[in-house]
């Protein structure tokens, strides 16, 4: 019980897997909290449109539709890179559900799951192990 606790008061750019100077790409959203704390962990960060090499990716993703976006920060990270979709908790037009789905079928794989804010819900999606070039 004591594991867990601890776990949640971790640093968000800890649990989330942001290293010092990665290359990250941040894509609709504004928390300016967040911004902030990125900006501390590395200085490159694109907004709203990953470059090549991207090591992650945090993508505010709305409606289903969204998810189509997928397959372009697909071809955007880097073999060993990570998208982690976000959406907001408790709202029928998103569910975790969505994610897992269009992520499969872009050739992604879900291998963790994280409260972003109080809001947000993330899921964090990379290549197969077996498709990486």
């Amino acid at each position: 019980m004591s594991n867990r606790s601890g776990y949640s008061r971790r640093n968000r750019l800890d649990k989330l897997g942001v290293k010092s100077d990665m290359r990250v790409a941040v894509v609709g959203i504004r928390d300016p909290v967040f911004l902030t704390q990125l900006g501390t962990r590395t200085g490159d960060i694109a907004s709203d449109r990953p470059r090549r090499n991207t090591d992650m990716v945090f993508f505010l993703a709305t409606r289903v539709a969204d998810l189509r976006r997928l397959e372009r920060f697909r071809a955007t990270i880097k073999s060993n890179g990570a998208i982690w979709v976000l959406w907001r908790k408790g709202r029928p037009e998103l569910k975790q559900g969505d994610v897992m789905a269009a992520a499969k079928t872009r050739g992604l794989v879900d291998i963790k799951v994280a409260s972003f804010s109080d809001e947000l819900s993330a899921l964090k999606l990379v290549i197969p192990l077996a498709a990486r070039a």
